[in-house]
């Protein structure tokens, strides 16, 4: 899966002239957390959080009225308080290398470039979706977790077990984890009772670490 299959467009943006209140206001209006900061020429050169922005605002213990809150303000514009060293990535990034940048860099989200054109964002959201995609969890099922030992064919012989019940395989995934010797499959099943599907795994599996009804 690409970053480009998942990202978010159209894409909003804010400018470098922006004043800060009024790229926060439009920040909460748009119900996003960050935005590219993109020049009157259309190219990238900045990004501005929330967190950027409300950090330029005043706290509660100032002494200044509102008048003058605003005014100030009104002087610090988006330029001043964004980060001019961005983190990109392009429509062929792979998913999970756009998720491992986030994680490092700790950020909530990359513009998405093609050439010196920003065309997306991708988001933690947008991550978020995707696992909840692969791990079936807006359908309802049998979610089982087994601890299987890690050796070739064993992933085979365990969904064969479920298709020859008549089990209906909604979403499998798989977890190396540290030991070399055991792995965990994690799986949302349905189409087949609970006793059968027991039944079924139990000679392909060293244990059972969850099993349990999902009904949506």
């Amino acid at each position: 899966m690409l970053v480009g299959e998942r990202m978010t467009r159209p894409v909003l943006f804010v400018a470098p002239e922006t004043p800060v209140q009024d790229a926060l206001a439009q920040m909460r209006k748009e119900r996003v957390s960050r935005y590219p900061v993109l020049n009157k020429k259309g190219k990238l050169v900045g990004i501005v959080s929330e967190d950027d922005l409300l950090n330029a605002s005043p706290s509660d213990a100032t002494s200044l009225s509102v008048w003058e809150i605003n005014y100030l303000l009104s002087k610090i514009t988006v330029e001043r308080v964004m980060s001019k060293e961005v983190v990109t990535v392009t429509e062929d990034t792979p998913l999970e290398e756009a998720a491992r940048l986030m994680a490092d860099n700790r950020i909530g989200g990359v513009p998405v470039l093609r050439g010196e054109e920003v065309v997306g964002m991708i988001t933690q959201t947008d991550i978020f979706r995707v696992f909840l995609e692969m791990l079936g969890g807006r359908q309802s099922g049998w979610r089982v977790i087994v601890y299987v030992k890690n050796e070739k064919g064993i992933l085979h012989r365990l969904t064969k077990a479920i298709d020859d019940i008549g089990g209906n395989i909604i979403a499998l995934t798989t977890y190396a984890g540290q030991d070399i010797v055991d792995g965990e499959i994690t799986m949302k099943v349905d189409q087949v009772d609970e006793a059968t599907l027991r039944k079924a795994l139990e000679p392909f599996v060293n244990e059972i670490r969850d099993f349990r009804e999902v009904k949506i």
